[in-house]
């Protein structure tokens, strides 16, 4: 009897330390990014500060474009014609700029964080 006590309780006990591990978080935030014609659709995103976002981006261009943002620390390479997921955040209140690697001067943008 006293060893089907303590079983249960060290069963117990590592249910509640395996529980404690386990990270809960809201459902990430998603926004979409196009890039077509060489230029990020939209330039700007806003987004709310604090929170992970999942960016989804579709290349729709016949070229490929690499994501890029020093601030952000993200870099991705998206084939022409695919589509990539870019999780960032959560970010502290402010702006964080983009651009396509392999068109820097029309592909820009921004995300803002309020």
């Amino acid at each position: 009897m006293r060893t089907k006590f303590s079983v249960k309780k060290m069963i117990l006990g590592v249910l509640v330390s395996a529980a404690s591990m386990v990270q809960v978080h809201a459902a990430d935030a998603e926004q979409s990014l196009v890039i077509k014609n060489h230029r990020f659709e939209p330039a700007e995103i806003k987004v709310a500060a604090n929170q992970r976002i999942k960016l989804n981006v579709s290349n729709q261009d016949t070229t490929p474009e690499e994501f890029e943002s020093h601030s952000l620390s993200r870099e991705k390479r998206i084939p022409a014609g695919t589509n990539a997921v870019i999780y960032i955040g959560p970010l502290k209140p402010g702006r964080y700029e983009f651009f396509g690697e392999f068109n820097p001067e029309t592909a820009t943008g921004a995300v803002v964080a309020n």
